[in-house]
């Protein structure tokens, strides 16, 4: 009801407001436009009597209101001189009224004009702008009237006598479309009065109660549809139905009679009497009736089922016109996704949703369940109209879970959950495709050592007649694990089917095959131990033509059907017939062979079957009943589970985490991503100076060794300078072919590393976030892995270092000091190594026993003793060799002997090499600063000169190989290697991000959990609300 402040609106008020608006709102008066107050207050009463009614202009300007009335005469005695001018001038006054009389009806005529007009402005003023609603039309009428010209079309149109004769019957296609009208319209769960006239018996059976359609209001409603249906085919239906019930009732009641009858008395003494002949042929009629009351049954029910199949392959056709139609549309719109597609995503992300704080998905599917080859992917086949799952004769086909979202479309198509191709189910080679996708994902799914997978595969059928529906095709239980199958087979889909049907929320389509005798049976009991009362089980009985064939008692299949047989219960009892065992068949050819053979079965002929208890089609339409009505019953509910538990997860975020954003799993690789991919640009903008700095030192590191010993030591041992240059030539000759490149390579593969990990090490300081430490660690190493040095560059670097080590030209004094401070730092670094070894060797010295209380072991002592007489040896002879002759041990060793020192020659020679090693540095260092100034002997080549100084030669050529390696080196890092792991690095984030698996492992911890938990739950409520507010459009 409409309420104007705080009264009551009145009338002409009320009836401007629908009475189906079901809305109450209070409008003040003065917010009611000018027209509407006054026509309220035109026609209401006034409710204060001390205050005057509010008049407005359309009171006073109308053309229906009173003149005003002349002014009153005045009374007797108010003066003799009026009245005698009135009694004077009566023929004046008479002419003046006949006069006046004339201006009257002329300025009536003229003042009700104006005032006409005057009134019509005014109302025209107070109508309300209603260019402000051009919205509500939409835009293609504009466009169709600006662009198409009405006159010319309506020229170019036939006559009606002509159209009248090619139209067909209008009757019968207007109630088909009033049907197809019902069909669409919402709130009816199979959408026509097709179903309240026949459908509703679908899934009664003798002993259970009806399987009745989810809207209450269909039987509320089956006396009006029986009153508006009597005209046409779809009162021929309900007539027929009627017939049928009553043939039923008839039978029973023959039948009924027939064996109530007593019979007929017996004599003691004689032997019983033959029957009399009133007595047979009453039998004969009684039986005779009954047999012609079952086969007009039957010819009722056949003809019943033919023109329902007629009714539903026109309307099927008439969808699809509609959906076609819909689909291309005149105008572009948004893609709206149906009711089952919403639904549909929501079961996609629960089934990746990791379920904690005891958050479950109850959304209701059915799962189909049965033993291994009773026939479960052949009725889920049926039911999707197209032959989409891959065969085998015997063995296991079904390896993980298919999830199947059956809707109605135009066209005949099947696509994945995360592809975006299309398979036209109406061509046999897309069909085949897809086959051999199915087959290929499960496959892929099984992991190594197992021979079913509990990840599901997710697609969506549509097609037109399609119920709508979402599916989920198991693995068939097994009794028996064979070879080639995981020992654990067994229990694996035992555990997966349990996890499906513990939903309390989920129909159980149990699939028993007809064929085998019932005891050989294992889903039976798993059903019944999930669901024992059952109350969303739906139990279908496949291959009835075998079973009817073998069988020698068709009772028996009564007995399954009746739900007498199996100690389980459930909602409905169906038999259907999925082909005759070839893989080749078509789903047309199956639904013929299924109606053919229930057409002339016994088992309807002979009642032990009902009409509605066959076909895959009933079998479908009872299925999408239950789950719809599951879903309307429980959707709402699992909403408010899921509101819940994104309240838990967002109060946690809060209290530990107040000021972080909330970054799930993906969010949070992309932020790692992009500060790797910094910190590599960032090794870019590296100085040449300081890449050839640490090439050049750390080279000389890896090779100064080497050069030591192998190089200047052994050539020093000669007598001339001449053989001096030829064995230092000779050695740096064969160290530059054989190693000196691949040490190079190395050490700048080495400093590429470090530096890499140095500016990973340097941004991991600012602010880092320790949550990504293991993924940069990961893909550093990986890219490291990945990364390969040019080795076409070895060949060019030996070429470059040979001919700087073949260089003895030097030019000037400041490279000549340089050569002998390179020389003294490296003899200095050795001596001091030297001594190092040989303190070692001989234990801590006087000061240090006496201040550290340290003591020498008897090896130390041995070692000590023998460096004591090799020290004589080298002050008796300065000029020693590196090696000490035999005698020369000898004499050592006796010497040794002789104090009571027992020595191993070894043990001699070993301490021999550190004293000659320490004493030739020293006289190295010391012949290093007499060179100092002998740069102007080496211009003259030291001639003329007692002062030979080669070795420094020897380390200016080194120290100049060393600095044009690092130069080259250098060159090869930042024009290309750099660039190379930089690509490295985005291909290996790439194939990271990639990689779900590895994203886990490399990001965790307890706020990702949470953030991802976060973003799922409101993900499933977000699709729960919207799928929750289409149901209810759909109502």
């Amino acid at each position: 009801m409409l309420r104007v402040g705080s009264k009551a609106a009145c009338m002409a008020c009320r009836n401007l407001v629908s009475t189906n608006m079901g809305v109450r709102f209070r409008v003040p008066l003065q917010k009611l436009h000018p027209l509407s107050r006054a026509i309220h207050h035109r026609y209401s009463g006034n409710s204060n009597p001390q205050r005057p009614p509010h008049r407005t202009a359309a009171r006073y300007f109308t053309s229906m209101s009173r003149l005003p009335m002349r002014p009153p005469k005045p009374p007797p005695g108010s003066g003799g001189r009026s009245y005698q001018q009135q009694r004077n001038f009566w023929v004046a006054r008479l002419a003046a009224r006949l006069l006046k009389l004339r201006y009257i009806l002329l300025g009536t005529a003229v003042g009700g004009g104006y005032t006409a007009k005057k009134t019509y402005e005014e109302w025209k003023d107070m109508l309300p702008d209603f260019s402000e609603y051009n919205w509500v039309i939409p835009d293609f009428v504009w466009e169709l009237s600006e662009q198409i010209d009405f006159d010319k079309l309506a020229k170019a149109l036939p006559e009606i006598e002509e159209i009248a004769k090619l139209l067909p019957d209008m009757d019968k296609i207007g109630e088909n479309f009033t049907f197809l009208k019902s069909l669409l319209s919402s709130g009816v769960s199979l959408g026509s009065e097709v179903k309240g006239a026949g459908l509703h018996l679908l899934l009664e059976t003798s002993g259970d109660p009806p399987l009745k359609a989810t809207d209450s209001s269909t039987a509320a409603t089956q006396d009006a549809s029986d009153k508006q249906y009597k005209k046409g085919l779809l009162g021929e239906l309900i007539l027929i139905q009627q017939q049928i019930q009553r043939h039923e009732e008839e039978v029973r009641r023959a039948a009924a009679a027939n064996s109530a009858r007593p019979p007929p008395p017996e004599p003691a003494p004689s032997p019983p009497p033959n029957p009399s002949p009133p007595q047979q042929k009453r039998k004969s009629t009684d039986k005779e009736k009954i047999d012609q009351l079952q086969e007009e049954l039957l010819r009722t029910q056949l003809k019943y089922q033919r023109m329902l199949e007629r009714l539903e392959k026109e309307n099927k056709e008439l969808r699809k016109v509609v959906l076609q139609k819909d689909d291309k549309g005149i105008h572009q719109r948004k893609v709206k996704k149906s009711l089952i597609d919403l639904y549909s995503e929501v079961l996609d992300i629960l089934s990746d949703y990791d379920a904690n704080y005891n958050t479950q998905d109850h959304l209701p599917r059915v799962v189909v369940v049965g033993d291994q080859s009773a026939g479960k992917t052949s009725v889920l086949e049926m039911i999707a109209q197209a032959r989409i799952f891959p065969r085998g004769s015997g063995e296991m086909m079904t390896r993980s879970p298919v999830k199947v979202t059956l809707s109605e479309g135009p066209h005949h198509v099947a696509l994945f959950k995360d592809s975006g191709r299309e398979f036209d189910l109406t061509k046999e080679e897309d069909l085949a495709a897809l086959r051999h996708e199915i087959e290929l994902r499960m496959r892929k799914s099984v992991k190594e050592g197992q021979t079913v997978s509990s990840e599901t595969i997710s697609l969506s059928v549509k097609g037109p007649g399609i119920q709508r529906m979402v599916l989920v095709d198991l693995p068939g239980v097994i009794s028996t694990v064979t070879a080639g199958m995981a020992s654990d087979t067994k229990e694996t889909i035992f555990s997966i089917s349990k996890a499906y049907m513990q939903n309390p929320n989920a129909i159980i389509l149990c699939i028993q095959d007809g064929s085998v005798d019932a005891e050989r049976s294992i889903v039976t009991d798993l059903v019944s131990q999930m669901d024992p009362q059952g109350k969303r089980t739906i139990f279908v009985l496949t291959k009835v033509d075998l079973a009817e064939k073998n069988l020698a008692s068709p009772s028996r299949i009564q007995q399954i059907v009746e739900g007498k047989l199996f100690p389980m219960k459930a909602l409905g009892y169906f038999a259907v017939v999925t082909g005759k065992g070839s893989s080749g068949e078509s789903i047309e050819s199956i639904k013929d062979y299924e109606e053919d053979f229930f057409q002339n079965s016994r088992l309807l002929r002979d009642g032990m079957l009902k009409a509605h208890q066959v076909t895959t089609k009933n079998l479908s339409l009872a299925v999408s009943d239950c789950f719809w009505k599951m879903v309307r019953e429980s959707v709402e509910q699992q909403a408010d589970v899921f509101k819940a538990s994104r309240f838990n997860l967002e109060t946690e975020w809060k209290n530990n985490y107040p000021r972080l954003r909330e970054l799930d799993r993906n969010e949070l690789y992309e932020k790692a991503k992009n500060e790797i991919l910094d910190e590599v640009i960032s090794l870019s903008q590296v100085t040449p100076q300081h890449w050839e700095a640490i090439l050049q030192k750390k080279l000389w590191e890896r090779v100064s060794t080497h050069v030591i010993e192998n190089i200047y030591l052994p050539a020093a041992q000669t007598m001339d300078s001449g053989t001096f240059n030829t064995t230092v030539d000779i050695k740096l000759k064969q160290w530059t072919d054989k190693q000196l490149p691949h040490k190079a390579l190395e050490v700048a593969w080495e400093t590429l590393q470090e530096e890499f990990a140095r500016f990973m090490a340097e941004y991991r300081g600012k602010d880092q976030d320790d949550i990504f430490d293991k993924l940069k660690e990961a893909v550093k190493d990986e890219s490291i892995k990945r990364h390969k040095w040019n080795e076409r560059a070895m060949d060019s670097l030996r070429v470059i270092q040979h001919n700087a080590l073949e260089d003895r030209s030097i030019t000037d004094k400041p490279q000549w000091d340089a050569a002998i401070q390179f020389m003294e730092e490296t003899l200095q670094s050795r001596l001091k190594d030297t001594e190092s070894v040989i303190r070692d060797m001989v234990g801590p010295d006087w000061k240090q026993r006496w201040l550290n209380w340290k003591n020498r072991t008897p090896d130390q002592h041995i070692r000590n003793e023998t460096k004591n007489e090799l020290e004589r040896l080298l002050k008796l002879h300065d000029d020693h060799t590196a090696y000490l002759a035999n005698d020369e041990v000898t004499t050592v060793r006796k010497n040794l002997e002789g104090r009571g020192v027992e020595v191993d020659p070894v043990l001699i020679k070993d301490t021999w090499h550190q004293l000659y090693r320490r004493h030739f540095l020293q006289k190295a260092l010391a012949h290093c600063n007499l060179c100092k100034r002998g740069f102007y002997y080496y211009q003259r080549h030291f001639v003329d000169s007692e002062l030979e100084c080669n070795d420094v030669v020897l380390f200016w050529r080194i120290q100049r190989m060393l600095v044009i390696t690092a130069n080259t080196l250098r060159q090869q890092l930042t024009n290309t290697e750099v660039r190379r792991l930089e690509k490295n690095v985005k291909e290996v984030l790439d194939d990271f991000g990639e990689d779900m698996e590895k994203k886990t492992q490399l990001i965790t911890g307890r706020r990702v959990q949470l953030a991802e938990d976060l973003k799922k739950v409101r993900e499933i409520q977000e699709k729960l609300e919207a799928f929750i507010e289409a149901l209810h459009k759909e109502k």
